[in-house]
Parts: C-alpha cells; structure tokens; sequence
C-alpha cells in the first residue's frame, strides 16, 4: 500500500509548537498483517476527526510487516486522549500479542514547520532504535 498523505484535521495555530510522534510498528507474522492492516484502517479514520490532531500520514509495506505512523498534535494531552479514546483504545489493546518491535518518537516543532518529512522522522526512529539496542 502506498502512503496515505499528510492530511490537515485541525489547522494548528500559527506561532506555536505542536508535538510529534512518529512510529515503527512491526507485525510478528505475515498471517497478523491483514488484522492490523483493517485495524490501523480504523485508526486512521478516527485521527482524521480526533481533537487536537493537526496532521498525520501513514506508510504501509504490508510485505515487510511493517507499519509507520507520523502525527502531530497541539500538545501531549491531546495525543494522550486520542490514544485512550475509542476504537483506538482496544486497538492497541488487542494488537499487543501481534506485534514484534513497536518503537516511538517524540519532538515539538513550529506549526509552520508542517508537516513532516518522513526523511526526518525516520531517522529519529533509526536513532531511538540504536538508543534502545544499545541500552540492552
């Protein structure tokens, strides 16, 4: 599957900060990939109407069993909420037994740096994979 562009929710207000989070999440088994394919589906619908989102885009390379989420949000509380908010909430809740390596990223930049570049937001999570290879 091709990216899902960035996509605009809710406009950020110009002159803030808007926080980050950018993804890697691997699927432990091919047969689990179409299960979190339709789950992260569901996700995605509700970012798209999530308070306090103000973008988000996704990568899917169903064939390496890999997912990658990059969001961004009026602050950490907005995030917070939207995670413990349903069907987001039992998605993650019923995906943790499928999944192999999950790793997250966190920064603030300037609204009017939106939106990310994936470039960028890979190589933080290729960094927070050294850091987290490396604190084993």
């Amino acid at each position: 599957m091709p990216t899902l562009p960035w996509t605009t929710p809710n406009a950020p207000q110009p002159g803030t900060q808007v926080l980050v989070m950018a993804s890697r999440l691997e699927v432990g088994s091919l047969k689990d990939v179409p299960k979190f394919f339709l789950k992260s589906l569901a996700a995605w619908r509700q970012v798209k109407t999530a308070p306090g989102a103000v973008g988000a885009t996704l990568i899917a390379q169903p064939l390496k069993r890999t997912f990658w989420t990059l969001s961004a949000w009026e602050d950490r509380k907005t995030l917070y909420t939207y995670a413990k908010t349903e069907p987001h909430h039992t998605i993650m809740t019923s995906l943790r037994s499928v999944m192999k390596v999950s790793t997250f990223v966190f920064w603030e930049v300037p609204a009017e740096q939106l939106p990310i570049d994936w470039a960028d937001a890979k190589n933080r999570i290729a960094e927070q994979q050294r850091l987290d290879a490396a604190a084993k």
